[in-house]
């Protein structure tokens, strides 16, 4: 019977779930790296037995961890994280420009077919891979000539925090990085350009329309059809549907069109999912209630999903990593609170329940289908 493994990060070390098929009962694994803060954990898909975790702190600060069982076992790998040549600058909160300075990896996505190449996205925006399983990391520095320095931080800090593989083109990769857009490669890395053409930041942006600039929270796709693409924005749900040439807004009747993530249904290319957030100061659920939102047309018609969540008194969040579904024939979704809640649904989203309760605020959430 095939399984699933849910892989948690949270403000104070990561905690690994799994499940049978049926995904009623659950064994809890962890805290690993207890006391340390886990931005992202994520598994291979061409060896499950392969994690990595990024590891920090303000204190100590950054460590790459592995795993070659499943999370039984870690291990350091490399942590030299050097930007290529002379960073430069890029622009600051005030304006002025600010030298690039690395402070954390955000983001873990691990290649497609080759457990051992790995793709990180850090703060200040960099892209970085490494092929050798994590043991060094070289940058990408094309990315950053695409008008790097005209990017600046979003309010939690200038990162890199979404990065998705083309599984019918290796060449091609999308980023996005808060607060500067989404990004394009055609070539492995080697060029970049903006893809922000049909974004308007108009509290955000002295030109609304700007090239780059913009606050993308989170994009994702399917694999069957890698040249649509979905958006969160500071502002706004949006798709594109030529590989983020042009986009066009979905936020149709959601209670707000602020939120931080966003998935797409494992079978069904144009079923979407978010959660809607109050406002950019607000971050709480529309009155308290805690609900998903699904659009089974590729967006702007939108159902609230609530049986099992919460639906009054309830004030967490959900941050921009931390929805993901699985890929069992009865696709089930998953997403962490800042309460420390961690809810799933084994029906695509229509029945909810808390696999785990209490833990610390959730940063990550990432699901393995297992054989």
């Amino acid at each position: 019977m095939s399984g699933v493994r849910v892989l948690v990060g949270t403000r104070k070390g990561a905690f690994i779930l799994t499940a049978t098929e049926a995904r009623k009962q659950w064994e809890i694994s962890g805290p690993h790296f207890a006391g340390w803060e886990i931005y992202h954990i994520n598994g291979s898909s061409a060896d499950p037995n392969r994690l990595y975790a990024s590891q920090s702190t303000s204190w100590f600060g950054q460590l790459i961890q592995r795993s070659d069982d499943g999370g039984v076992t870690w291990a350091p790998v490399g942590n030299t994280f050097a930007y290529d040549g002379i960073p430069g600058t890029h622009q600051w909160y005030d304006g002025t420009q600010h030298p690039w300075e690395f402070k954390r990896v955000w983001r873990l996505e691990p290649s497609l077919t080759d457990p051992d190449t790995v793709y990180a996205g850090v703060e200040d925006a960099a892209l970085f891979r490494s092929t050798d399983g994590g043991q060094t990391w070289q940058e990408l520095p094309g990315l950053r000539s695409a008008k790097g320095n005209l990017w600046q931080p979003g309010a939690g800090g200038m990162c890199l925090h979404t990065i998705l593989l083309d599984p019918l083109d290796p060449d091609r990769i999308f980023v996005a990085i808060s607060a500067a857009g989404a990004f394009r490669t055609e070539d492995g890395g080697q060029t970049w350009r903006p893809i922000n053409r049909g974004l308007i930041s108009e509290w955000e942006l002295p030109d609304s329309e700007a090239e780059v600039g913009h606050c993308v929270h989170s994009i994702a796709l399917h694999p069957a059809q890698p040249g649509v693409l979905f958006m969160q924005k500071h502002w706004d749900v949006m798709r594109s549907d030529d590989a983020g040439d042009s986009w066009h807004e979905i936020s149709g009747n959601l209670p707000t069109d602020f939120g931080f993530p966003i998935a797409v249904h494992a079978h069904e290319p144009n079923t979407v999912y978010v959660v809607p957030i109050k406002s950019d100061s607000e971050h709480y659920p529309p009155e308290g209630k805690l609900r998903v939102y699904r659009s089974r047309a590729g967006g702007s018609d939108w159902e609230p999903l609530t049986d099992g969540l919460p639906q009054r008194d309830c004030y967490v969040n959900v941050l921009r990593t931390a929805l993901a579904v699985d890929k069992l024939d009865a696709c089930g979704v998953y997403f962490g609170t800042t309460g420390g809640q961690v809810y799933a649904s084994a029906d695509s989203g229509d029945h909810w329940a808390p696999i785990v309760r209490d833990l610390p605020a959730v940063l990550s959430v990432a699901v393995q289908t297992l054989p």
